[in-house]
């Protein structure tokens, strides 16, 4: 197997975490996205969504979406746990991770195409066009989120985790939603007792490919 990747992205750190937490060393190819390398060969052909990561699996299948890969991964390597050891897990995991994914993670990730100078001209991810940014998908993203956190600190004062006392896919999808609200210097989280510690939790764990980008 092969991933595609480029680290600062969000989806591609969500991959890292992901792999961190099983333990699991992948040849790893960087794409260039800044250089617009996913719109050269051979990137183009293996995957015309133009977006990272993607994964190249033996016999040349080609996986891309964070959660699938994701998904794959758990299949061929199942210890430790990430999606739920039965059919109740599974189904609870999906449903926070599908929550955070919705309601915070991708409502930001548009706040932050929509506001930083360098996706200008690529708003929609895997793009390049005359599409304007805008203020208020930006605003959208940040209400979105709190909404969310208003939904979740209750919960999380029960749970040490979003799903319960362990940590899964869900979880890794909350951290990178964390970080695209620092990218806004939103400091909402710090209002909420509950997912603040959340916060800090993930933040902390050694399988945080941010901590090992910022040298920390």
């Amino acid at each position: 197997m092969k991933l595609y990747n480029f680290t600062p992205a969000a989806n591609a750190l969500r991959v890292e975490m992901f792999l961190n937490e099983k333990s699991i060393n992948l040849e790893t190819i960087q794409v260039n996205v800044r250089e617009d390398e996913l719109f050269k060969e051979p990137y183009k052909s293996m995957n015309p969504f133009n977006c990272v990561p993607f994964l190249e699996l033996e016999d040349g299948t080609i996986i891309t979406e964070t959660i699938s890969i994701c998904r794959y991964i758990e299949e061929k390597h199942p210890d430790p746990v990430l999606f739920g050891s039965n059919a109740k897990e599974r189904a609870v995991i999906d449903m926070w991770n599908r929550r955070i994914e919705l309601d915070g993670f991708l409502p930001l990730l548009h706040s932050v195409r929509n506001k930083t100078s360098f996706f200008k001209g690529k708003v929609i991810p895997g793009t390049r066009n005359e599409i304007l940014q805008s203020p208020e998908i930006v605003n959208r993203g940040i209400e979105m989120f709190k909404v969310l956190l208003d939904r979740i600190d209750p919960h999380l004062s029960e749970n040490k985790f979003i799903s319960g006392d362990n940590l899964s896919i869900a979880d890794i999808t909350g951290h990178f939603m964390f970080n695209l609200s620092k990218i806004l210097k939103t400091d909402l989280v710090e209002k909420y007792k509950n997912a603040s510690r959340w916060k800090s939790e993930l933040e902390n764990r050694p399988s945080n490919p941010i901590n090992k980008i910022s040298g920390d």
